[in-house]
């Protein structure tokens, strides 16, 4: 399937059954199973294209293959973990959220598979936070992947790199341990002109290099989303969302079927 034609699906509506938000800490001891969702309305004509760009897909090296074996075996379960865009804030509806539109991206390119995405994101959480729980939610879901979005609090908070380098390094022994495989989204670009966090991107693009860098070091597959984010000029905003900080419907769907495009192109 073409990925305007994913992009054009995800952004219609989808009718998906329960996916695991993480939208309150209370309600973080609970794992439900996502189930398939059901066939998507004609998408609007109109909508924006989501462009694809060598930086924008998955760089796998060889970092995927716990995953590729589980593929084979026509399965796959992730395990989505970071902080608001992971959880989905911003969007319209749940259901428009990065983690559905990816678990039905995926879905659509390899009909074959049981895919399974779960959404452990908590908005607000700086990477110190993530690994806290980290081992807990593999332990709790078992995934073959799982998908670490890092760096965006961050740096908005004037963590200094080496704490947050730190901190990554921490949840590498516990990935490490649980012999998953891993895939860090690095920060997310911000609108130039807009008014809450002009500037940023400077430091967010510095960090995105660092655990690049830091990912390629140990092995791990790897989405530039910051360099992404800046072909998305036809996006409404940019795929951000008048707070100038959290993703719109038109970024989590760019952001999900370039994901899904990556992915499926890595594991074969």
């Amino acid at each position: 399937m073409r990925l305007k034609t994913i992009l054009l699906t995800a952004a219609a509506g989808i009718g998906l059954g329960l996916i695991l938000t993480g939208a309150a800490r209370a309600q973080t001891q609970r794992a439900t199973e996502p189930v398939i969702p059901t066939p998507a309305q004609t998408p609007p004509q109109g909508a924006p294209a989501c462009p694809v760009s060598s930086d924008s897909l998955v760089l796998a090296g060889d970092g995927l293959r716990r995953s590729k074996a589980a593929v084979a075996q026509n399965r796959l379960n992730i395990l989505a973990i970071g902080s608001s865009s992971i959880e989905g804030v911003g969007a319209s509806r749940a259901d428009l959220g990065f983690v559905p539109l990816l678990q039905t991206d995926l879905r659509a390119r390899m009909p074959e598979v049981a895919v399974n995405v779960w959404n452990r994101g908590i908005g607000g959480e700086t990477a110190h936070e993530t690994v806290n729980r980290l081992q807990a939610e593999i332990e709790r879901f078992q995934p073959d992947l799982v998908i670490w979005q890092i760096g965006t609090n961050d740096i908005l908070r004037a963590r200094p790199w080496n704490d947050l380098a730190a901190d990554l390094q921490r949840g590498e022994a516990i990935l490490s341990a649980a012999g998953v495989d891993v895939l860090l989204v690095d920060p997310q670009r911000l609108p130039e002109n807009g008014v809450n966090f002009r500037g940023k991107n400077v430091e967010l693009g510095e960090a995105a290099r660092m655990i690049a860098l830091e990912g390629n070091r140990v092995g791990y597959a790897v989405q530039r989303r910051f360099d992404a984010m800046q072909g998305w000029g036809r996006l409404s905003r940019g795929g951000i969302g008048p707070d100038d900080l959290h993703m719109n419907d038109e970024g989590y769907a760019c952001w999900a079927a370039i994901t899904a495009e990556g992915l499926a192109a890595a594991l074969g």
